[in-house]
């Protein structure tokens, strides 16, 4: 047995049910399909070929939920950051629309997923909806072009008025916006275990503290190398997303640098008394707004609020991302002093230059995505799944797999290093009124 891994300081990793840590692989082994990385792609892919009566097997290079998947902020939302659903019918056709579905759909499949694995408690999972609020008058209109969008696609998605707006998040200040009632928020570390006890009820086996080293097509299967290992399979899910490049540089060096991982802070407020919890979003739904120097937030299952953003610059930065985030809330709601930060932590998420998420083909039977832009949790869970039927042999024309050819961005280190400072640009377009 390896030593266990450490986790940040976060509330998911205080509050979680608690998972032993599954031994590593140290022999050679055979099976059907195997999966790299234990964040909800991976275990989604496992979890459905499990149930399937697959043999599969899921290699986490540190421990489930160890990356973005148990760092998030914990959000379950059925769209896409800036990529509507036309233009994925734009860019893919048949394929694109597909896309689009599926997105609009994956809250509802994970909630699902939850409910049917028995680990609500796990994942304190609450399907209360998703409110994406307009923070100034001109974006209402973007907020009522999403409904009208993503409801064509099939998403029950409703537009709610400056009234309605402010009844839901106990003050004013924004000015309508986008409801999605099949979102909602969990404890994603939790979510993530509460997984891995599912893959393993149905058969699949996991290996945690099996770093992946490389992995390579025989002609014949493929063959995944560990530091201690191997692995044989007819069929690969490569499920690291935003830490394709962390846990070992060398794993697909172009894949990793056709995203730039970008960190994310996180935070969670001490619990709200009862009368501030009553008047501060009394339907405890998830919510981002329509900011690109977001504000976002939701309540944990103890009554305390879950925020985080971005931040540039040097310094003590999880304190300045503490006061920000402490003060982005009092200007939000004037029943509330600045609160104090108990947990702060920081996570990767991958984003690329258009905020389309990528998939790619890896070889015979081998698949990948990569490109969440902070929109990971529903639509990682139902990728993986996606990719589990696409090695299953399912006709790939009835999946939504648009496939492209990784693409390395240039100057990829420059970029990295200043990705964080393109908050500037964010701040400036939050300050100009969106035109239609």
């Amino acid at each position: 047995m390896s030593n266990p891994v450490t986790f940040p300081p976060s509330i998911w990793a205080v509050t979680a049910p608690a998972r032993t840590q599954a031994a590593p692989l140290t022999e050679t082994i055979e099976t059907d399909t195997v999966v790299i990385g234990g964040g909800f792609t991976g275990l989604g892919a496992a979890l459905h070929l499990a149930k399937a009566g697959s043999d599969v097997v899921l290699l986490e290079g540190k421990a489930i939920g160890w990356g973005a998947s148990g760092r998030n902020n914990g959000q379950v939302i059925p769209t896409l950051t800036a990529a509507e659903p036309d233009m994925w019918v734009q860019r893919y056709g048949e394929t694109g629309r597909l896309f689009a579905q599926m997105i609009g759909a994956s809250a509802n499949v994970l909630f699902d997923a939850i409910r049917e694995e028995d680990i609500t408690s796990h994942a304190d999972a609450e399907q209360t909806g998703w409110f994406q609020p307009a923070h100034t008058p001109g974006r209402t209109k973007l907020s009522q072009k999403r409904v009208d969008a993503w409801q064509r696609f099939g998403l029950d998605a409703r537009y709610l008025d400056h009234k309605a707006t402010s009844d839901l998040l106990g003050t004013e200040h924004w000015y309508g916006g986008m409801l999605a009632p099949s979102g909602g928020h969990i404890n994603p570390l939790g979510l993530s275990r509460g997984l891995a006890l599912a893959v393993e009820r149905a058969g699949g086996t996991i290996y945690e503290a099996t770093p992946v080293l490389f992995y390579e097509h025989d002609g014949t299967q493929w063959v995944v190398k560990t530091d201690q290992g191997t692995v044989k399979a007819r069929a690969l899910i490569l499920a690291t997303n935003a830490y394709t490049g962390e846990v070992v540089p060398k794993l697909n060096r172009r894949l990793a640098h056709s995203i730039v991982p970008v960190s994310s802070w996180q935070m969670s407020t001490e619990p709200l008394s009862d009368e501030l919890r009553a008047s501060i979003l009394p339907g405890r739904q998830a919510v981002s707004d329509t900011r690109g120097d977001l504000r976002f937030f939701h309540y944990d299952r103890d009554n305390r609020l879950i925020t985080g953003g971005a931040i540039m610059g040097f310094g003590d930065l999880a304190a300045r991302m503490a006061r920000k985030a402490a003060n982005n809330l009092a200007d939000s709601f004037p029943q509330l002093a600045p609160p104090k930060m108990t947990h702060v932590w920081e996570g990767y998420l991958s984003m690329n230059w258009d905020r389309f998420p990528r998939v790619h083909s890896l070889g015979p039977n081998g698949w990948t995505w990569i490109g969440c832009n902070g929109r990971g949790v529903a639509l990682g869970y139902s990728l993986g799944r996606e990719m589990a039927r696409a090695t299953s042999g399912e006709d790939l024309a009835s999946l939504a797999l648009p496939t492209t050819t990784p693409h390395a961005l240039p100057f990829h280190a420059i970029g990295r290093a200043i990705a964080p400072y393109y908050l500037f640009w964010y701040r400036f377009k939050d300050h100009r009124e969106y035109k239609s």
